[in-house]
């Protein structure tokens, strides 16, 4: 009976690996290409951020900066950690070189921490908000809640992430974008990393459906294009206190 008992275990736990690791990631990546695509050709006006800054600005800046400081860093830090594994490890061959990356990083998580916390309680404290806040609101903010917390875990307790990060986890995701998935690495990680890595992949799934469909959008162009110049046609000290806009004149009469 215990060696039966034994090989179900087993089983149940291969299925419950291969749902995690292999089907939801798969899942997530085809909802994230097909999702996207179909949301900005059907409902193209309505890609957007959705900015509250008007019914509240002051949290939401002291929120806004930390958070989004913290996650572009975490982000790109991961992103090159998965286009350069083996750059990275050579890097960390260093101590002092591995203790700021980490130090880095941890600070970072931190920081997108508290912007998050910020976030949340200007939700929950600012009736305005609340009405305009919706399920998937919601929705995101426990799944972004569950990564950073997770990573701060996995830095408190599982250190030196970047290294076995790029040596470990990186030809597991390798292998799914090259549609041979190997989780025999991941199957072995703690459970917060599996945690960690697994609703990574439900907020990718989750893009198209919420706000963060923005980052698809943005004006990246802004970057290289041309400066605009502005010219004023009119004295602007004197529109201003002109009083015949009142009566619908025109500015030319004003000039």
């Amino acid at each position: 009976m215990d060696v039966l008992r034994i090989i179900q275990i087993t089983i149940n736990e291969k299925n419950m690996n291969n749902f995690w690791f292999i089907g939801l990631p798969y899942a997530a990546i085809l909802i994230f290409i097909i999702g996207s695509f179909l949301r900005y050709k059907v409902t193209p006006f309505q890609v957007s951020s959705l900015s509250t800054q008007f019914l509240e600005g002051k949290k939401l800046f002291w929120g806004n900066r930390p958070f989004h400081w913290g996650i572009i860093f975490l982000f790109f830090g991961h992103l090159i950690a998965f286009l350069f594994p083996r750059t990275l490890i050579v890097w960390n061959g260093i101590p002092a070189r591995l203790l700021i990356i980490e130090a880095s990083a941890f600070a970072f998580a931190i920081a997108a921490f508290t912007g998050l916390m910020l976030l949340i309680y200007r939700r929950l404290t600012n009736r305005k908000l609340q009405m305009v806040t919706t399920k998937m609101d919601v929705a995101v903010y426990v799944v972004l809640l569950v990564q950073i917390v997770t990573g701060i875990w996995i830095a408190l307790f599982h250190r030196w992430g970047s290294t076995w990060f790029a040596s470990s986890l990186t030809p597991y995701v390798k292998s799914i974008f090259v549609l041979k998935p190997d989780m025999n690495i991941i199957a072995t990680m703690p459970l917060m990393v599996k945690v960690h890595v697994s609703s990574a992949f439900v907020l990718l799934g989750m893009i198209p459906f919420t706000r963060f469909m923005h980052f698809l959008v943005y004006p990246f162009a802004y970057i290289w294009r041309p400066y605009q110049l502005v010219i004023w046609n009119w004295e602007r000290k004197k529109i201003r206190t002109s009083n015949k806009l009142a009566t619908n004149q025109k500015i030319s009469e004003e000039v």
